[in-house]
């Protein structure tokens, strides 16, 4: 099975990592403040009707306004931040000195998303395809400017003005003409596509894509968007990262969807929402691994799976499931590709039968990943009174679905464990006997022992730490696993006074933190994304380091082993 996965890996990490999916990946990443941000509000003004209690209309009005002018312009932003990150993989491939403009981009695909999706009216203009329905043609519009600031600014289709005159003005007439081309091109088509078609792009592609929208909605779909982001991590290549990119404008346009039905009494019925992936589908993680920590933790008798139950039941508990991933290990294990792959298909398919057929509230709010999933549940659906059952239920046939694999693999290495000591017992047994022939061969052979059992001490010399200014860079999918790894590395810089500082996001946030940068490490489950990393991290002159998953997961751990690894990289 094994064979198959190292086959099929490389194709998945080319999709991963392809810039366009990368692109409207992180341009969406970096638009996740706003929703959350608009969220807080929403859960103000409807969290208390689950109490029977309601504002006056004036109160809801007034709160509602950050929400719309937030989310509701969700698209407008989202066109700028893709155009934006597909401006910087673009940038890798031109010289340093003739580089694309990303304000610039911003701007012009910004004014190029607003010529295809305003609805003009007698009484003003309609602003709906600016939100949550415009967000496909917002991917489009991002993709496109950034190719037409390329071919302009490779091939100096640019005005050139002498090199007397100030940086600043001369690059406002260079982006002159690709803005002009690219607010043009956008004009001309929305203003044939409106004759040809009698609507705006935004709500066509809506229409044509309906289908679509309710299919996803639907068993079937739900089933395979759930088991495709556990199969593609099972293969080794996070899952979310190739996913994600497709159903995100599915799942917000449900979102949104769901609120206008709530607020107008209706059965919140929309399956596919954003918190559906992260709390039922991901329930505890990618492949719905919750209880897994907890299982080991307090039924496993081998000494691997406890302590990965240790160290991983807390992060797990807040959705960070890579020492689960990695400390069992679970990722291309054919032991738990069963559980892996079904759980979070059961589960989802559970939550859309409490939904469709019991008539409990889908989701309604957006909260952020790292909630604990039985808590966001509960919010997310307005603490629908079935949301408490769903949990409970969830969570008893996510333990019935785990434990027999967990049970049987914990016997396989209890028994592996078994064989070692009876090997070492071997050892001690002939060292004693050889101590009433040699005994001063066997004091040799005891010291040497006893060596090896002490703990080796820390490698790194803190003199290093003490006169270079360190800064390091931790890249993971979520910000998850890369923030224990920062918080061990600066904690430790602050008790040992250390010029040591460390910072962690998700990858495809902040990257222009980069060039400031000493170190980067990449953690395992973005293997898929080195390469386009290194081409960041070289234009920079930064040390790129990669890991292996088991390796990650003791530097979290340990700070020391963290320390040592940062020096005797750099």
């Amino acid at each position: 099975m094994n064979k198959v996965f190292d086959k099929l890996k490389p194709i998945f990490e080319a999709i991963a990592a392809n810039k366009y999916v990368s692109a409207i990946r992180d341009g969406f990443i970096a638009c996740m403040p706003i929703i959350i941000f608009s969220s807080i509000f929403m859960m103000i003004a409807y969290v208390p009707n689950a109490w029977g209690f309601y504002w006056p209309k004036n109160v809801t009005d007034t709160l509602m306004i950050a929400y719309n002018y937030s989310m509701g312009l969700l698209a407008l932003f989202v066109a700028g931040t893709t155009a934006k990150n597909l401006t910087d993989s673009k940038n890798l491939e031109l010289p340093k000195t003739n580089q694309i403009n990303p304000v610039a981009v911003i701007v012009a695909s910004e004014i190029a998303f607003v010529i295809l999706s305003i609805l003009p009216l007698k009484t003003g203009v309609d602003l709906t395809y600016m939100g949550t329905q415009g967000l496909i043609c917002a991917y489009i519009v991002g993709l496109i400017v950034p190719n037409i600031y390329y071919v302009c600014i490779k091939n100096n289709v640019t005005i050139k003005l002498p090199p007397q005159v100030p940086g600043n003005i001369s690059q406002s007439f260079k982006d002159l003409i690709p803005m002009g081309l690219s607010v043009s091109a956008f004009w001309l088509f929305g203003v044939g596509f409106k004759a040809a078609t009698g609507t705006i792009l935004p709500r066509w592609i809506i229409q044509v894509l309906s289908p679509l929208f309710q299919a996803s909605d639907s068993y079937l779909g739900l089933a395979l968007i759930a088991g495709a982001m556990a199969f593609f991590w099972f293969c080794g290549v996070q899952g979310p990262s190739i996913v994600q990119p497709a159903v995100v404008p599915i799942m917000i346009a449900n979102t949104a969807a769901n609120l206008q039905q709530y607020q107008a009494g209706q059965h919140v019925s929309h399956v596919l929402a954003m918190n559906t992936m992260d709390y039922v589908m991901n329930f505890g993680g990618t492949g719905s691994t919750l209880v897994v920590a907890f299982v080991m933790l307090f039924a496993a008798r081998s000494a691997q799976l406890k302590a990965v139950g240790k160290a991983a039941f807390i992060p797990g508990t807040f959705s960070v499931n890579e020492p689960v991933l990695f400390g069992m290990p679970i990722i291309m294990n054919p032991m738990f590709f069963i559980p892996f792959l079904a759980t979070p298909i059961v589960n989802v398919c559970l939550f859309k039968f409490f939904v469709s057929v019991l008539g409990m509230n889908s989701m309604i709010y957006t909260m952020p990943w790292t909630v604990p999933a039985p808590i966001g549940i509960l919010v997310s659906t307005g603490f629908a009174p079935l949301a408490f059952v769903f949990v409970l239920l969830t969570l008893v046939l996510d333990v019935l679905i785990y434990f027999p694999f967990i049970r049987v693999y914990d016997r396989t290495l209890l028994a592996e464990e078994k064989a070692k000591e009876d090997v070492i017992e071997g050892q001690d047994t002939a060292v004693l006997a050889a101590d009433t022939v040699a005994p001063q061969t066997a004091e040799v052979q005891v010291e040497a022992s006893e060596m090896a059992d002490e703990k080796p001490a820390a490698a790194h010399d803190e003199s290093f730490f003490k006169n270079n200014e360190i800064d390091v860079l931790v890249l993971c999918a979520g910000g998850g696993t890369s923030g224990i790894l920062a918080n061990a590395l600066n904690k430790l810089s602050k008790e040992r006074g250390l010029k040591l500082s460390a910072a962690a996001r998700a990858y495809g946030q902040d990257m222009d933190l980069i060039k400031d940068m000493s170190m980067v490490i990449l953690a395992p489950q973005m293997e898929s994304m080195k390469d386009n990393l290194k081409k960041i991290t070289d234009k920079y002159g930064v040390k790129l380091v990669t890991t292996t998953g088991r390796q990650y997961i003791e530097l979290t751990n340990n700070g020391d082993m963290a320390l040592d690894f940062v020096e005797s990289n750099l």
